[in-house]
């Protein structure tokens, strides 16, 4: 076995194939995790904020970058998962397998960190597309606690690799090079003699069976000159990246929605010329949306008022350019118009420092009521919104009216409104 396991070792040795190309790639996926962990628990707590939590209303684009990078960064590790993988492919094949504890915890841990992500930014990808039916769990609180997961195992791996990582961490200058790297600020290869019986005794497994396999052994591959070199690894890396990134990011960057070829949505396509996530039909509010009783009803203690939609139109009524920017990293840039929400919350004595829940006519949705802090309730931003773009709301945009208010998520913008209360 160990004379295989090294036979395939060098079989699979490369230019690319070292220590220090392990080092870079792990850096750049470090750095994508960390960016998707820091902008996935922000888009986490200002669904479900902890008590006391108070969040940011300017930039009023700040949701829209947040999960733009999120979605962004989330994407950019396909390629350098899957380049990790490729550098430390031949360490799987080490001599013995396992050689003690701290090693056990160090393929321990990367077993996890490699399952776990590629579990993760697969379900991510899924999500964007909204394709649910291939959950057969929560994807919320999985994706969530599947976060913790990456992080955890990540901060194992890096410090028991922290003396190889801190060794090849940069190349040295010309004229400094140590045991790690040769005259040209190369890593060195592998250096392990080759197996003999000394090392490796062949053990007896039957009549011709052991001679059969061994000889098989000593005719497996033996490295050969590469056709690509450690920068043409590294190109090709740069290249997928720039084209998974390029051809999707333009779903939160409008100045690339030319490129957008592989997210599912594209600007200026739907209702009102939007995007549209969750449509009327789906949320089965055809009938009461369109209902000509319907009414708006906001309530604060036992003080409580119905708006119909002329009434609405009736009170002042103010326009802002606010982006909708939606969990699954899509976003666009709308003028949006209708009475302010502080008004509406006046008009019943509210407490100006309560939080606002707002109820939709949907059904089916955990986002069917929802709730916005004092510093999004009181923003002269913040609108029941009746028209978009100088239009009516569609009503797969939510009319009769809808929540828009700056820096939060699309699915906190309550569409079909139906009830607003102080809390």
């Amino acid at each position: 076995m160990q004379r295989l396991l090294y036979s395939l070792r060098m079989a699979l040795q490369a230019p690319s194939r070292n220590p220090r190309t392990a080092v870079v790639v792990g850096r750049l996926l470090a750095a994508a995790f960390l960016v998707c962990f820091g902008t996935g628990l922000y888009s986490h707590f200002i669904q479900d904020p902890l008590p006391g939590m108070q969040f940011l209303t300017r930039p009023v684009w700040l949701y829209q970058l947040t999960q733009g990078l999120h979605i962004t960064a989330g994407i950019a590790c396909f390629p350098l998962i899957f380049a990790k993988l490729y550098a430390v492919f031949p360490e799987l094949f080490q001599t013995p397998p396992i050689k003690g504890f701290v090693n056990l915890l160090e393929r321990a841990s990367i077993a996890l960190f490699v399952a776990a992500s590629l579990m993760e930014i697969t379900i991510g990808l899924l999500n964007t597309f909204q394709a649910y039916r291939f959950f057969a769990f929560p994807f919320r609180q999985t994706h969530f606690s599947l976060s913790f997961v990456i992080i955890g195992s990540l901060a194992i791996h890096i410090a028991v690799k922290l003396p190889i990582i801190t060794r090849y961490w940069s190349k040295p200058p010309l004229g400094q090079e140590n045991d790690a790297f040769d005259a040209d600020g190369q890593p060195k290869p592998l250096d392990e003699p080759t197996p003999d019986a000394a090392r490796f005794p062949l053990p007896d497994i039957g009549i011709g069976v052991t001679s059969r396999v061994f000889a098989w052994i000593d005719r497996a591959p033996q490295p050969k000159s590469p056709h690509t070199s450690r920068r043409g690894f590294f190109a090709t890396i740069g290249v997928a990246v720039a084209a998974v990134v390029g051809l999707t990011v333009g779903q939160s960057f409008r100045p690339l929605d030319f490129a957008n070829v592989l997210a599912p949505r594209k600007a200026g396509v739907g209702p009102n010329a939007l995007p549209v996530n969750r449509t009327a039909s789906a949320a089965k509010v055809l009938d009461s949306a369109m209902s000509p009783n319907w009414t708006l009803t906001v309530v604060s203690g036992n003080k409580t008022r119905d708006f119909s939609r002329a009434q609405l139109k009736t009170m002042p009524q103010y326009t802002v350019d606010l982006p909708i920017a939606c969990v699954e990293g899509w976003s666009q840039q709308a003028s949006w118009k209708g009475p302010r929400l502080r008004d509406l919350m006046d008009s019943v004595n509210a407490d100006p420092g309560a939080t606002v829940r707002a109820t939709s006519l949907e059904e089916g949705s955990i986002y069917a009521v929802t709730e916005m802090g004092a510093e999004f309730a009181r923003d002269e931003l913040t609108l029941v919104a009746l028209e978009v773009d100088g239009k009516t709301l569609d009503i797969d945009h939510g009319y009769p009216a809808r929540m828009i208010a700056p820096a939060r998520p699309g699915v906190l913008q309550t569409k079909w409104l139906t009830k607003i209360e102080a809390i």
